[in-house]
């Protein structure tokens, strides 16, 4: 469990009270009653769109009238502390992944918010894979080809992440420190997926650890990127070609991701419930679940607040030790 100080219960307890006086105070009986926003922390085009648009397409005729909204920066963190500083009235949500919920909570020396004082979990929409992805002409053909080239060229050879601190740069550093690559290996930092795959494919990185999408799927096909491994247990149906990390050697390297919607602490147990049901209405047609297969995505068809809640929590719990083991920091 995700421990809570002394000063941090006042602090909650001073926001439930001030709820009752906020003004315009959302109540579950007339909930939507105008559109709702679902903010995605990354760039447009980068793996959460893939996600939350699918989502917010359906659940607009299940729920009500609902809209995108891009907020890159921070690796997911800009986006993230926007929601979490939004009204707790349902008409703010967060499209947060295990970067954003644990990661950069974990790693960051100054934290713009707490994943469970700052935030609730309503449904968790998929799980996902990062996957090693290389410049085309990089002489690389597996992992371990790729730990030999990045030990043989200390200080110049380079990988691509959202961000510091996400689960991507925590997988990467997984790789350094088991390959023993020398700590010169350079992490680039970017905004979002979307940059950073632009300039892998025009050569200005050589490498880059990526959430495995349809987007991505299509470019290893057609050669302008090369998929090494993905980080599942089991290959991804859409691409049986590539081999998981723990075929390629290195089974420390398992990192299973998800995306899933976020509200406000505050907001009212009635409105949360009701998104989560209108959730899994949507999440249980072939649909919507093809649509996410299709990227390499495996929907979540069975989730609830109380579950994703438990989930966010446990994680924190696992990935403090191993984050603080090798020293993974945002700033």
């Amino acid at each position: 469990m995700y421990p809570f100080s002394r000063r941090e219960l006042l602090e909650t307890a001073v926001r439930a009270a001030a709820l009752i006086a906020w003004p315009g105070c959302a109540r579950a009986d007339d909930y939507p009653s105008r559109p709702i926003r679902l903010v995605i922390p990354y760039t447009a085009g980068a793996a959460g769109d893939q996600i939350g648009r699918p989502w917010a397409e359906r659940i607009a005729s299940l729920l009500g009238p609902t809209y995108v909204e891009n907020v890159g920066g921070a690796g997911g963190a800009l986006g993230s502390s926007a929601v979490a500083q939004s009204a707790p009235d349902g008409y703010s949500l967060l499209l947060g992944n295990g970067s954003t919920q644990v990661m950069i909570p974990l790693s960051s020396a100054r934290p713009a918010y707490d994943a469970v004082r700052d935030f609730r979990a309503i449904y968790r929409l998929i799980t996902s894979t990062l996957a090693f992805v290389v410049y085309p002409s990089l002489p690389v053909k597996n992992l371990q080809e790729l730990a030999a080239y990045a030990k043989a060229n200390p200080g110049t050879f380079s990988y691509g992440t959202p961000g510091a601190g996400t689960g991507n740069h925590l997988v990467g550093e997984m790789f350094r420190q088991q390959s023993g690559i020398p700590a010169e290996i350079v992490h680039v930092p970017y905004r979002g997926m979307g940059p950073a795959t632009n300039d892998l494919i025009s050569g200005q990185i050589p490498s880059m650890i990526a959430v495995v999408s349809s987007q991505l799927l299509q470019l290893h096909e057609a050669g302008k990127v090369r998929m090494l491994a993905v980080t599942s247990e089991k290959r991804l149906s859409g691409a049986p070609e590539i081999p998981t990390v723990i075929e390629s050697g290195m089974p420390g390297l398992r990192y299973a991701g998800w995306f899933g919607l976020f509200a406000p602490k505050a907001t009212p147990d009635g409105i949360v419930d009701r998104i989560a049901a209108a959730t899994r209405r949507a999440m249980s047609e072939p649909a919507l679940q093809e649509t996410y297969r299709l990227q390499g995505l495996e929907p979540d068809i069975d989730s609830s607040p109380d579950k994703f809640q438990q989930l966010v929590e446990d994680e924190l719990g696992r990935l403090a030790p191993i984050i603080k083991s090798i020293g993974l920091k945002r700033d």
